[in-house]
């Protein structure tokens, strides 16, 4: 039994696939809730779901061995989705990441480790993991994938610092990246990041 949950489009209909990843305490029913916001009518959309609600027990800059068992065990759900949809006939080209904190910071910490040519990725409030940015951890070429980061210049869980620097990581493999700040406090996702995104990353009609 698959532990991910689909919308969208079946995959033999649709001409792209994205991979939503959760927060947090939450479900993959909760990021889905998301879809209706985005342009991906021709989407066929998949959502794991994290063993006990959480990708890794720690904060996404803490101890890295603290993190390391349930984090590498997380990376290897969400290859398992990607390769299942490479297997049934997408590029990897035509798939999507999308993510919410926790869920963002597993999106661009898979999208580094794998870094290749992308439909997008979607990051809301996160960055790469580890207690530091191990530049060496990661290679490959984005070949101009467009990576999206955006949130809160103060947010409480995720530091603007790694947020900065990790666009300019990913940016140096590569990627296309966009990143916006806002000044409020709030550790969520604004409709004016939705918009973004649709101008952006999900606004190409093939």
């Amino acid at each position: 039994m698959s532990n991910w949950i689909q919308a969208g489009l079946p995959l033999t209909q649709a001409k792209k696939a994205a991979i939503f990843l959760h927060g947090r305490g939450a479900t993959a029913e909760s990021i889905l809730a998301l879809a209706p916001y985005l342009n991906l009518n021709d989407f066929a959309l998949f959502a794991p779901q994290a063993p006990q609600r959480t990708w890794y027990p720690f904060g996404f800059m803490a101890n890295d061995q603290g993190n390391l068992s349930s984090l590498n065990s997380s990376i290897k759900q969400v290859s398992h989705l990607f390769e299942f949809i490479v297997h049934e006939g997408m590029a990897a080209e035509q798939i999507y990441f999308l993510g919410f904190s926790q869920g963002a910071c597993l999106s661009l910490e898979f999208a580094a480790l794998h870094a290749q040519k992308l439909g997008g990725v979607v990051a809301f409030t996160g960055g790469l993991i580890g207690e530091k940015l191990q530049v060496e951890k990661y290679s490959g070429d984005f070949q101009g994938t467009p990576i999206h980061i955006s949130g809160s210049a103060q947010d409480m869980h995720v530091p603007a610092k790694r947020m900065n620097d990790s666009a300019q990581l990913l940016q140096r493999m590569g990627a296309a990246v966009s990143l916006s700040f806002f000044e409020d406090e709030l550790h969520t996702i604004r409709t004016e990041e939705l918009a973004k995104v649709n101008q952006t990353i999900f606004c190409k009609v093939s």
